[in-house]
């Protein structure tokens, strides 16, 4: 006998008809958490340039190579510790109650987290009004690097109970 699986595993993404709680003032929330992220970002700059001058003199100058990297490095690390934490968020998007959740039913890994935090950069160094104004005609709000990653940004108190809602209304008997 052939059995045939007629659901995915991935639960549907929520839609803001039948969900709204979890899209609620997203666009304003994702602008102040990265106003948020890049204040912690800049604490951490200028940390690790007060630690390279210093072993700049340390290393009769050696150190102050190391300056050139303080910037991608900081910006790397900050992502990869927050973003690929289980968390799933930055310190900005923790302290405004939203979450990066993938679409494409795959976990949110390490990797993912760090290409999504790529792509997020080139598209807002290349046009970030452009980028927010794309999020406007968007159901859901993503903008164009969620996009590209397939991945949806929500509010993490509601996205807990949507979940289970969701879960509970599809669960078989057997």
């Amino acid at each position: 006998m052939i059995m045939y699986q007629t659901q995915t595993a991935t639960p549907a993404l929520p839609d803001p008809e039948s969900a709204p709680e979890l899209f609620d003032g997203l666009l304003t929330r994702r602008v102040f958490a990265f106003i948020i992220d890049l204040i912690v970002m800049g604490f951490m700059i200028v940390a690790f340039s007060l630690v390279g001058l210093i072993a700049g003199f340390v290393t009769f100058g050696l150190g102050w190579l190391a300056l050139v990297v303080v910037v991608p490095a900081s910006i790397v690390l900050y992502y990869a510790a927050t973003l690929g934490s289980p968390r799933r968020a930055t310190l900005g998007m923790q302290a405004m109650d939203i979450v990066l959740t993938p679409t494409r039913g795959q976990p949110l890994d390490g990797w993912m987290a760090f290409i999504h935090a790529g792509v997020f950069w080139i598209t807002t160094w290349i046009s970030w009004p452009i980028s927010l104004l794309f999020a406007l005609f968007t159901p859901r709000r993503q903008m164009i690097h969620d996009l590209i990653t397939g991945t949806l940004m929500l509010r993490r108190s509601p996205m807990v109970r949507h979940w289970n809602e969701h879960a509970s209304r599809h669960r078989s008997p057997y």
